[in-house]
């Protein structure tokens, strides 16, 4: 450190005497962290907002037509129908601050910018899927509740039936005969057979490697996979999050769903910007985000209450 009386100058703060703090630095080691740290975000259907003003994001929601027999002779039918939209509110701002004063900056080895920049992109991808893992309680007929059409147990050790808050026993653990009857669901919802999943949380995991049949490499195949993907079931890839939300004291919520039945618009990606304190001799750090999330199709998601 040099001193001198102002308006004598003995050096320059430059980009070699700050490199810790040049903001570029920052934004790409947060971003990296973000990214690597999202799994549910991945799986979702993403708009991107970035630049684009306004607080509300609408996007249409057309009813499905029907085919009709045409007769000879006879005109066409003529369908029409008063066309419906999703709304999505852009008010999910979230931040993750630093206030570090110069002389820890100073005697702190280098690594502490990667731990914090690291730190704020698990914090702020964490608190992604979390606004996605709330959604769940809008699947089916919920309603912005745990219990409904959108929200399904094992029973025993066989198939899956409706949810009921304090119904879940030990003895409802995961199992092949219940994967399947809500694979059957999403079938029979017309739910498109491509770009499924299925997010569990590590109890889940736990279970499906206890599955003989499912220890196989048509399970686990040793490829390049996303962040957090463990295999394949049945053409539905399987990840683990340990995100999932408690749904009550012992119970957590997995969720198989389609990626359209979800939305996740970013009006702003994840920044870094720092600014020096001088009234506290400190830099101040700060990442954040905006965004917002909604349910597209409830009907091609369902929740799964599961043994934690």
């Amino acid at each position: 450190m040099t001193d001198s009386t102002y308006p004598a100058n003995r050096g320059f703060v430059d980009n070699t005497s700050a490199a810790t703090f040049i903001p570029e630095i920052w934004s790409d080691e947060v971003i990296a962290a973000y990214q690597s740290n999202l799994v549910l975000a991945n799986l979702v259907k993403k708009l991107s907002m970035t630049g684009k003003k306004g607080d509300t994001l609408h996007i249409p929601k057309p009813v499905r037509g029907d085919a009709h027999a045409k007769a000879e002779g006879v005109a066409v039918t003529v369908q029409n129908a008063t066309e419906g939209e999703v709304q999505i509110a852009l008010d999910k701002h979230f931040e993750y601050s630093r206030l570090i004063e110069d002389i820890t900056e100073t005697q702190a080895l280098s690594s502490l910018r990667q731990f914090y920049t690291g730190d704020a992109g698990y914090a702020l991808a964490k608190q992604v899927d979390t606004s996605l893992f709330e959604l769940g309680k809008n699947f089916g007929d919920n309603g912005g509740d745990y219990v409904g059409t959108g929200t399904y147990n094992f029973a025993g050790s066989a198939g899956v039936e409706a949810y009921v808050a304090g119904a879940v026993a030990a003895g409802d653990v995961f199992n092949d005969a219940g994967f399947r009857d809500l694979i059957q669901k999403m079938d029979d919802a017309d739910v498109p057979m491509d770009n499924r999943c299925l997010v569990v949380p590590p109890s889940i995991r736990n279970a499906i490697m206890g599955i003989d049949r499912y220890s196989s490499s048509d399970f686990v195949d040793g490829k390049v996979v996303n962040n957090g993907q463990i295999g394949n079931l049945y053409g539905i890839d399987v990840f683990v999050s340990s995100n999932c939300p408690t749904i009550e004291s012992g119970v957590k919520q997995a969720m198989l769903f389609h990626k359209d039945s979800m939305v996740l618009a970013e009006q702003m990606g994840v920044r870094s910007q720092t600014q020096y304190k001088q009234d506290f001799l400190s830099t101040l750090y700060t990442a954040d985000t905006l965004y917002g999330t909604a349910v597209l199709r409830p009907d091609a998601a369902f929740k799964i209450a599961v043994n934690a």
